[in-house]
C-alpha cells in the first residue's frame, strides 16, 4: 500500500500530484490497468510476440 505523508500548510494538489507519481514508479497503475480486464493465455502470448517483433526493428 503506497501512502505519503502531508506536511501541515501543505497544499492538496501538491500532494496528490507526489501521490500520483509515487504510484506510477511502483508500477501499481499499470498493474492496475493489466487486471482490469481477463486476457486469455492466447491473447497475452499474441500481445508479447508482437511487442518483441515492434522492439527488434528498432
Amino acid at each position: 500500500m503506497s501512502r505519503i505523508e502531508i506536511t501541515p500548510g501543505e497544499p492538496l494538489e501538491k500532494a496528490l500530484r507526489r501521490f500520483k507519481k509515487k504510484i506510477e514508479r511502483e508500477g501499481t497503475l499499470k498493474q492496475l490497468k493489466a487486471r482490469k480486464h481477463y486476457e486469455k493465455p492466447s491473447e497475452k502470448k499474441r500481445r508479447k510476440q508482437r511487442t518483441a517483433k515492434s522492439g527488434k526493428s528498432r
